[in-house]
């Protein structure tokens, strides 16, 4: 992680892995569980349906989505390649862990895509301004981390 100072405040250098190539810039929307794009968001309206999910009626449209993996179907490939073409899909994913589900969706809906990232996602807060660089595999992020959940007592 590199640590850039502007006039406004730090800009952190995140790394990772790319999986999708392009760059998206967005806010970022952070989900602590895993999406299913099958039935669990509205392709039409880009917005979360899954019942009982922490983002449930949440738009994830011209957001930074990042979330652990996806579940379910291989039909959510297809969801994120319609959110794509309807206009409403995530400007960039994150994951803790990319599968393949996920990471085709991306690919063929043109959604820059990364992984692995040098942060845990419970770090990140939401609403935050982030650039995701698919091809370099790494973020830019505007803004202050969520302290470090504290560890064990010994």
């Amino acid at each position: 992680m590199f640590i850039f100072n502007h006039l406004c405040g730090v800009i952190l250098h995140i790394s990772g892995r790319g999986i999708s190539k392009g760059t998206g810039k967005g806010l970022l929307l952070v989900s602590p569980a895993p999406i299913s794009f099958l039935s669990g968001v509205d392709p039409e309206s880009g917005v979360i349906v899954e019942k009982g999910h922490p983002l449930q009626g949440t738009s994830i449209a011209g957001k930074v989505l990042a979330f652990p993996y996806g579940k379910g179907s291989t039909v959510g490939s297809y969801v994120l390649y319609a959110l794509s073409r309807n206009g409403h899909a995530p400007a960039a994913i994150i994951n803790t862990e990319a599968e393949a589900i996920i990471a085709t969706g991306a690919i063929i809906g043109q959604i820059p895509m990364i992984d692995r990232i040098s942060v845990p996602l419970a770090r990140l807060k939401d609403s935050v301004p982030v650039t995701v660089d698919g091809e370099q595999g790494g973020m830019d992020y505007d803004g202050e981390l969520k302290d470090a959940a504290p560890g064990p007592a010994a």
